[in-house]
């Protein structure tokens, strides 16, 4: 029904290397943000959008699917982050930072869920997967992905140093990060359609075999 990479179909996730780009933090910490709930306490900064403006809403809400982002008064502010998310090539939808202060691993696991990323969008085209780039340092913080909710045995867990990056097809994980530390994360989420464009992207930015989960 949808183009799919096939590891993604069977795995679900792909761990990457390590970003090359050097990001100042005035690019996340300097932005807009709105006070958007979402797996604990979240602010959102939305840099693309439905029709580019400074809204967390779902692209359907305006009867998009979720891709053709259009670029926020925020993407001026940040353009590394606007060049992490169109190196990949392919069409992008939602654009933006999360602000996650720390959190408690009961809690997070209370609040695991699935996205909705493909509601409205056309069978036959590529499946809208999520890829996120850790812009804060926070090595002892984890993102949890779990096919069933309660399923602790069938756990991954991605750790969250600086840089690293990841691709997940968030509406078949349970996933939310478990934040343990002091300050609050920062990572940058982008909504990407599956085809040659994200497959070519994925292929280059392979983490070494030992560092995958």
């Amino acid at each position: 029904m949808y183009i799919e990479l096939p590891e993604l179909a069977e795995k679900g996730y792909v761990v990457l290397d390590r970003c090359d780009l050097a990001i100042p933090p005035a690019e996340y910490e300097g932005l807009e943000y709105r006070d958007w709930k979402s797996g604990g306490d979240t602010n959102f900064a939305p840099i693309a959008s439905a029709y580019g403006a400074i809204e967390c809403a779902g692209f359907w809400d305006h009867g998009k699917p979720d891709k053709g982002g259009i670029w926020t008064s925020n993407a001026e502010r940040c353009p590394t982050l606007v060049e992490w998310a169109s190196r990949v090539g392919a069409d992008f939808g939602r654009v933006g930072t999360i602000k996650l202060e720390p959190n408690v691993l009961v809690d997070v696991e209370r609040w695991l869920h699935q996205d909705d990323n493909n509601r409205l969008n056309p069978e036959g085209t590529g499946w809208v997967v999520r890829a996120w780039l850790q812009l804060t340092d926070h090595p002892d913080s984890y993102m949890i992905l779990r096919r069933r909710k309660d399923d602790r045995d069938g756990e991954v867990r991605i750790h969250l140093p600086q840089g690293a990056q990841f691709v997940v097809d968030s509406e078949r994980w349970y996933h939310g990060v478990y934040h343990p530390g002091t300050t609050p994360r920062y990572a940058l989420i982008v909504s990407l359609e599956s085809g040659p464009d994200l497959a070519r992207w994925i292929e280059a930015n392979r983490a070494p075999v030992a560092a995958r989960v």
